[in-house]
């Protein structure tokens, strides 16, 4: 009785095993990324798009070792291999704006196996303007609305714009002894926000920024027209005065803007909160117990920042979606 029991526990277990596998095998595309920090952010978009038939194993370019970063990706004997079972995924950086200059960027804008961020890096969608106020609340617990993110990022890229025109320039002109990325982030950093007067760190900024661009109009008038040019150029590559953040280089973004705002706009938020617990608590448990809870339940700005997903609706990511579609449509 005992054997013939143990026969069909096993027969059984073996046909719900045989159940659970596919019908017929799924094809598999491999995306390689640059780093472990990406692989999250592609994982996300390119599961959208999996099926009965197809899937993407996301994972780092070299199985040998633990090489990353964007010239592994592309330059390792990888392009060679690139192709409807395999496909690269990197950061922009300044190639998609520079349109083919350089050989990487002629590389990636012209490979339809080679998928790109648009903006700088994906720092950038992080950062992403309308998903900030989330990422305060996912922090701090805390739905006050205390700064405009979205009007903020707008003036601060307005600002920059013009100084980040003469950026792009240089890097077109394989010229970076002159004006560097280093040299451009240093001028459209924010030192200090204050959270009832924000726009000062921005008036701080744009001084700098008028006199830089002063220098660069005084030393190089003969390229003024070809910096106009330029302007209409972007426009067409979905670059404006509004999103210039976006395309601004991603570390810094993240660094020397956001986080400078996060910040002390989290800091007040929790002091909100625990104000509001100390104002309710009917006695000292409850206050002490609440106070506990809500300490336990916080979560560090800048380790939300790095998991926020909240920009999903930005236009550039819309133009990576376009990019995989149009790749499905190429290998069915």
């Amino acid at each position: 009785m005992g054997k013939r029991l143990t026969e069909n526990l096993s027969s059984l277990y073996i046909g719900a095993a045989n159940s659970l596998k596919p019908k017929h095998a799924r094809r598999k595309v491999v995306a390689y990324v640059e780093s472990y920090e990406d692989i999250s952010f592609w994982r996300s978009l390119l599961a959208d798009y999996e099926n009965e038939n197809l899937y993407f194993e996301v994972m780092l370019p070299s199985a040998n070792s633990l090489a990353k970063g964007k010239k592994t990706v592309l330059m390792n004997q990888l392009g060679k291999q690139l192709g409807e079972n395999m496909i690269a995924c990197v950061d922009s950086d300044y190639d998609y704006l520079l349109q083919g200059r350089t050989q990487t960027s002629q590389y990636i804008n012209n490979n339809p196996y080679v998928f790109q961020t648009y903006a700088y890096a994906i720092e950038n969608y992080h950062c992403y303007a309308e998903g900030l106020h989330e990422v305060c609340v996912t922090a701090t617990l805390n739905d006050h609305s205390l700064i405009d993110f979205p009007a903020f990022m707008k003036l601060y890229s307005q600002i920059a714009y013009p100084l980040f025109i003469w950026s792009v320039w240089f890097y077109r002109k394989h010229n970076l002894s002159e004006f560097s990325l280093l040299d451009f982030c240093s001028q459209v950093k924010l030192d200090h926000v204050s959270i009832r007067h924000p726009e000062r760190s921005l008036e701080v900024m744009a001084k700098k920024v008028n006199r830089k661009l002063h220098e660069l109009e005084r030393k190089h008038a003969n390229a003024l027209h070809e910096i106009e040019e330029m302007k209409s150029e972007f426009k067409t590559l979905g670059v404006y005065p509004e999103n210039t953040y976006m395309f601004i280089q991603g570390h810094h973004i993240m660094d020397n803007v956001v986080l400078k705002l996060l910040v002390p706009v989290c800091t007040i938020l929790r002091r909100e909160r625990e104000q509001q617990i100390h104002e309710l608590a009917l006695h000292n448990i409850q206050l002490h117990n609440e106070l506990v809870s809500y300490q336990r339940s916080q979560v560090g700005v800048e380790l939300v920042i790095h998991k926020n997903p909240n920009y999903r609706n930005s236009p550039l990511y819309h133009m990576i979606q376009q990019d995989v579609e149009r790749f499905l449509k190429k290998i069915h």
